[in-house]
């Protein structure tokens, strides 16, 4: 089974940017109540898609370049790259469906 690997700003160029699967990054905080709902969706997500898609989780807090690089302002905020570009974003806690419409979109 997939799981989320936490990103800092030192690996996210090594994890992210250059992957050659699309990967959805997580831009999350501890104290982020928003956040600690869509966790276990982003965990599920990582299952269904493993091998398709890479999940990467970024704290907020302890990682500021790689959310200031991207204008990250209000979590959780989910990029989903590829080709070491950001093609979507989904804001807030929304449900499974539309995340996982978006990483369709994504693979396709």
């Amino acid at each position: 089974m997939g799981h989320p690997v936490a990103i800092t700003d030192d690996s996210f160029d090594a994890e992210v940017l250059k992957s050659d699967v699309p990967v959805l990054v997580d831009f999350w905080a501890d104290w982020c109540g928003p956040c600690k709902i869509i966790a276990p969706i982003v965990e599920e997500l990582a299952g269904e898609y493993d091998g398709k898609v890479k999940f990467a989780k970024v704290d907020v807090d302890a990682n500021p370049k790689v959310a200031s690089t991207y204008g990250i302002r209000g979590i959780p905020t989910l990029l989903i790259f590829s080709g070491g570009s950001p093609i979507d974003q989904v804001v807030g806690a929304v449900p499974k469906t539309v995340i996982k419409g978006r990483l369709e979109k994504a693979i396709a």
